[in-house]
């Protein structure tokens, strides 16, 4: 104790021990540094490599790899230290716990619509409480192309059937993950596109390919087409883990009939991870109360970790509340009336967070094994994580998730059959962009068009412009990586529409 004592003492005494410089700064200007996911809690990757990462396990006192901004508040006050990092008068008394917050469910009509002109407040922010503002685009024309680094026969065959039924044609390239660097690769491919009055572009990575920059090449090709930075073009990525499960998607993509309002069954997940973070919950009922003024119920599933047990729950029917005793144990099998009916459900949408082989504290061995014709939205961290990757290798995750190569969510649900998949290959924002892009789909849109919707925004959100979309050798090892909010995946047809626009 005395030694924790003396350490706690070197950082908070800054003024004489640590100089001006390592003043003790705002709890709130911490999160809005260092809380990449904005989730309103730092985990030990978050802070890596700061001169806060000693203090962590400090602040961790569960050992639970995350810190909420009240337990960091708590830990200052025990050595009187306020929570802006200056001295109290006196450490108030810390045995009396906060009220427990009730639900707050706004309308998603009445969320403040975010760009670079409006951004979110910091409590906003925190909560997800605010939705990206997109736009559409205009496209040269209506031809398709797929773009393709595939070699074998049998995928190449199916590829040629897909584009020849939308009156297009394939384009090989060598390897999507490089093209990008190849300045004389990707003005062969502009021309292409040019020529062609290209609308729609279905990308077909090897699953080797499949990597952070063979997205961001694409990006920096179908940016590039004229002379401003918005994408040109619809895309959309067709990738299975093999050629049985990439065969499907082809042919339901082919085959497919966009689902009628009338019979449109959504199902949401959400993940409470402990008893003050309920921003997923929140969505879900969001979710629920928006689908319901159109007379469309929203089953929920709601996974309560260990540390949730104060946290609200949902009222009503086919509400399903499960429980998970740590971080390392997920749902792999639900009540059988939940299973049947996220079997019977066409659009699953998810909120909390993920990692590899889980989404919102569901394994991804629980998704069902028949899948055929959904369409699943994932706003989970790593939810489309490549097998091979351009960075490296996060040890843990946010929400003090640890790290490991497994399935990727959402091409998992691929394999199982869906048509269309939504997800992100690291660190995603959540609802504020997963939305637009149902929105847009349920609106009746094109998979393409409300890919290029969200991509455009986030690019004109970041400022990107030609030359600054690939991943640099130089940048590999940033952990605020600017690219990250554009890595965002949409595995099916572009010019497939999902949902029929509602009269």
């Amino acid at each position: 104790m005395k030694l924790l004592l003396v350490g706690v003492v070197a950082f908070v005494t800054a003024g004489s021990v640590c100089c001006a410089q390592q003043s003790i700064p705002h709890v709130d200007e911490m999160l809005k540094q260092y809380d990449l996911d904005r989730n309103g809690s730092l985990t030990t990757a978050e802070v890596e490599g700061s001169r806060f990462a000693r203090q962590f396990s400090r602040w961790d006192t569960d050992g639970d790899g995350a810190v909420s901004r009240e337990a960091i508040i708590k830990f200052r006050a025990k050595f009187g230290i306020a929570a802006d990092g200056s001295r109290m008068k006196k450490t108030p008394s810390l045995s009396k716990p906060a009220p427990e917050r009730s639900l707050k469910i706004p309308s998603i009509e009445s969320l403040l619509r975010v760009d670079r002109d409006h951004p979110p407040s910091r409590q906003l922010s925190s909560n997800s409480e605010y939705v990206l503002r997109t736009q559409p685009h205009e496209v040269a024309g209506e031809y398709y192309v797929v773009l393709t680094d595939h070699t074998d026969s049998a995928y190449l065959e199916l590829l040629k059937r897909l584009a020849e039924y939308h009156g297009g044609d394939v384009i090989r390239v060598k390897n999507l993950a490089l093209m990008g660097e190849s300045a004389s690769e990707l003005e062969r491919l502009r021309v292409e596109l040019r020529q062609r009055k290209t609308k729609w572009v279905a990308i077909a990575p090897r699953l080797e390919t499949f990597r952070e920059n063979a997205v961001l090449g694409v990006w920096e090709l179908l940016s590039s087409l004229d002379t401003d930075s918005q994408l040109d073009c619809q895309p959309g990525f067709l990738v299975a883990s093999n050629l049985q499960a990439f065969k499907k998607l082809i042919d339901q993509s082919i085959n497919y009939s966009p689902i009628s309002p009338d019979t449109l069954r959504p199902f949401a997940i959400s993940q409470v991870q402990n008893s003050t973070e309920t921003r997923s919950l929140q969505k879900s009922a969001m979710l629920k109360s928006h689908f319901k003024e159109s007379g469309i119920a929203v089953p929920i599933v709601a996974i309560y970790g260990a540390q949730a047990d104060a946290a609200p729950r949902l009222p009503g029917e086919r509400i399903w509340n499960l429980k998970v005793e740590s971080r390392k144990k997920f749902i792999q099998t639900m009540p059988a009336d939940a299973t049947k009916s996220l079997q019977d459900s066409n659009l699953v949408v998810m909120h909390g967070h993920g990692i590899p082989g889980m989404s919102c504290s569901l394994d991804v061995d629980g998704l069902p094994k028949d899948m055929s014709g959904k369409i699943l939205l994932s706003g989970s961290c790593f939810s489309a994580s490549p097998v091979a990757s351009d960075l490296p290798l996060m040890r843990q995750a946010p929400g003090g998730y640890e790290v490991q190569q497994r399935d990727a969510f959402i091409l998992r649900a691929i394999d199982n059959g869906a048509v269309v998949a939504f997800g992100h290959q690291r660190l995603s924002s959540g609802f504020p962009h997963l939305y637009p892009v149902l929105e847009s789909w349920v609106d009746g849109q094109t998979v393409g068009a409300g890919y290029q919707e969200l991509i455009n925004a986030l690019i004109e959100l970041g400022g990107f412009k030609s030359g600054e979309f690939l991943i640099r050798k130089d940048q590999k090892n940033n952990k605020r990586l600017p690219q990250n909010r554009l890595l965002y995946v949409v595995i099916g047809d572009p010019a497939l529409q999902p949902i029929q626009r509602r009269k």
